[in-house]
């Protein structure tokens, strides 16, 4: 039994201060569809000190908030989690953990979170492990099959903080990848828009487009391999595969990113490798926290087949 299936009166704490309510039903209520939240929303089921109130209503600290039984679908994630080898290997991957946020070095495979087929991601099994805390939501994203550092608040109020250094692109991202040829650095700011396309299949692809919305990369060539480049990416936007499209706008596209460059798939190397995807490494997080002015930088250590690859290439051009 779900302790929603009974009437339940919540009091809002600080940390939830300024929160629209239908985004906090979102996240307290899991396994209850959208729609659902809304309809006992606009039936007046959901009530605020004994009032009605609209799904924009803003949550203040104090407020006595009544919820009326719901429904909710039963969790069948956590046989899921249990036979996923990595979920417990997240505890280990953790960097750095307060009481507010975790930063972890998220590994190369799994995602973020569930969607897409994925019955769950990183977020879910942080919860499944988590099962006490009451506030885990991620600051930003990782594609799949990019590793590093990934951050996640623990506190709404650390999460909205977080998000605003992101809007003033204070919070700093440094990423290390390998590409194909040998960089050019007349290529080290990359600012072509990205416009995100669906194909008929559901998955995303995102090209280079005058419609596009305004992206930049920064790039530094930190060592060339021969035949490919260990370069650093340091984006000031967030789009969608942005740096993985902008190396490709520079002509040196990720080694081993079949989306974008379907014909490396054959490439005797990556196969010698065993490489499955691109090598993409999320290496450093420079952010603030609310309590003083210091920029914190943290570091995801490379992973071992990046490491693997490097050497690789290496020896190659020493042959």
């Amino acid at each position: 039994m779900s302790k929603f299936d009974k009437v339940q009166l919540l009091t809002i704490d600080d940390d939830h201060q300024g929160q629209r309510i239908d985004n906090y039903l979102f996240t307290q209520i899991k396994g209850v569809p959208k729609s659902r939240i809304y309809r006992i929303l606009r039936k007046g089921e959901v009530r605020i000190n004994k009032k009605r109130v609209k799904a924009e209503y803003k949550l203040q600290s104090g407020d006595i908030l009544r919820l009326p039984p719901i429904r909710v679908a039963p969790k069948n994630e956590d046989i899921q989690l249990e036979k996923f080898d990595r979920v417990k290997q997240l505890e280990e991957a953790i960097i750095h953990e307060t009481k507010q946020f975790i930063l972890l070095n998220k590994p190369s495979g799994m995602a973020v979170h569930g969607g897409s087929g994925l019955s769950f991601g990183v977020i879910e099994a942080l919860r499944s492990l988590r099962p006490k805390e009451k506030f885990l939501e991620l600051v930003h994203r990782l594609d799949r099959d990019t590793s590093g550092c990934l951050l996640i608040a623990k506190r709404r109020s650390y999460l909205t903080y977080f998000h605003e250094q992101l809007r003033s692109k204070d919070m700093k991202k440094e990423y290390l990848a390998l590409v194909q040829g040998s960089w050019n650095n007349d290529k080290n700011r990359i600012t072509a828009p990205l416009k995100k396309n669906q194909l008929k299949s559901g998955e995303r692809f995102v090209s280079v487009d005058d419609d596009g919305k305004p992206s930049e990369t920064r790039f530094k060539c930190l060592k060339r391999l021969g035949r490919v480049s260990l370069v650093k990416a340091m984006p000031l936007t967030g789009r969608t595969h942005q740096i993985r499209v902008h190396a490709l706008e520079a002509g040196c596209p990720l080694i081993g990113d079949a989306k974008y460059q379907p014909d490396v798939s054959s490439n005797a190397d990556l196969k010698k490798l065993g490489l499955k995807t691109f090598l993409l490494h999320a290496q450093k997080l420079s952010f603030k926290i609310p309590e003083d002015e210091t920029v914190y930088t943290f570091e995801a250590p490379i992973p071992d087949l990046m490491n693997q690859a490097i050497e690789y290439f290496q020896k190659l051009e020493n042959v």
